[in-house]
């Protein structure tokens, strides 16, 4: 079973991780699109016998610049190392984001950190990929240094998916933003999913008849508040069913968000658990009701909703079937 990769810093890079094919961007998603750049890195890297390895940036770069706008992040570290380990990455090399990195010429950064940190022998980058202070490298500018260095560049044009659209992070943001989790999830190619350590909460879904295994999301999740059909996996556990709620529980406190998760037909005990919680699709918005009665009712509807669409879900794309060997 493969284990997780480890997420290097660019200044304490192990020796085995130089010399090899680097694929460099946010990977934010890691969607059909980083998928088909992944594959040519991997690609690239079987020719010259050597480690594929991605290398990204910690904080998000446009957070970085605007904190006040976080970027909501479709898969934070964990998720993201989730997914390349899947996908068959050998390494994960994080760059912090930070002044003396963004203040870099494009030169400076090919030097410095492609051909002296790396020792990259190839780069696989997007068309629009830009770097360097003030965005002034470009994929031209990398292909001349490459020549010159001694390093080949793979410059992989956008993935257009069935209508004629690019796949994108931001594409999929809204989607998830507008609980459109269908359309989230086949710009992925896979089920978005989350992962967390579950909390104690106020046991108020135990006193409704629903306990629930509750997960605190990143402040900048966007996720549209509602009800969903989910699944949860537990550490070298199966999937099992669930229903769950994301939002403000308006009935009782209108607090923080919280991701509250019933699984069906359980009784044990996921305190401290670091589980994953996979979306497959949506069911209603988060409400308030006349009575607490009326809630209690529709959540049963809603378990029996999510059972529904669960049975007929199916085991998904391939990389949901890679994911799933994970622990």
């Amino acid at each position: 079973m493969p284990v997780i990769l480890s997420t290097h810093p660019l200044e304490a890079l192990p020796s085995d991780l130089t010399g090899g094919a680097v694929a460099i961007g946010n990977f934010d998603g890691v969607h059909r699109g980083h998928q088909a750049l992944l594959a040519r890195t991997i690609a690239d890297a079987r020719t010259l016998s050597a480690k594929a390895v991605v290398l990204t940036f910690e904080p998000n770069p446009r957070t970085y610049f605007r904190p006040e706008e976080p970027v909501f992040r479709l898969t934070p570290p964990a998720a993201r190392a989730r997914l390349l380990t899947a996908l068959g990455l050998d390494g994960l090399v994080v760059a912090r984001f930070d002044r003396a990195l963004s203040s870099l010429s494009a030169d400076a950064f090919i030097d410095m950190v492609l051909a002296g940190g790396l020792k990259a022998r190839s780069v696989t980058v997007g068309e629009d990929f830009r770097f360097g202070a003030k965005r002034a490298g470009t994929t031209a500018g990398l292909v001349e240094a490459g020549r010159r260095l001694g390093f080949e560049v793979d410059v992989v044009s956008p993935v257009i998916d069935g209508e004629g659209d690019r796949f994108s992070s931001s594409g999929i943001r809204e989607a998830l933003a507008g609980g459109e989790i269908g359309v989230a999830n086949r710009g992925l190619g896979y089920r978005w999913f989350v992962i967390g350590a579950v909390i104690t909460g106020d046991r108020r879904g135990r006193e409704l008849g629903f306990p629930t295994a509750n997960m605190r999301l990143p402040a900048d999740c966007r996720l549209r508040h509602g009800i969903y059909a989910v699944t949860l996996k537990r550490p070298g556990g199966e999937a099992l069913a669930a229903v769950a709620s994301y939002g403000r529980r308006p009935q009782f406190d209108n607090g923080a968000p919280l991701l509250e998760v019933h699984v069906l037909d359980f009784a044990g005990d996921l305190y401290g658990d670091q589980v994953v919680v996979s979306f497959h699709g949506w069911i209603r918005p988060e409400l308030k009701f006349p009575s607490v009665e009326a809630l209690v009712a529709t959540m049963a509807t809603d378990v029996e909703t999510a059972r529904a669409m669960l049975a007929t879900a199916g085991d998904g794309t391939a990389l949901d079937g890679m994911l799933a060997r994970l622990d």
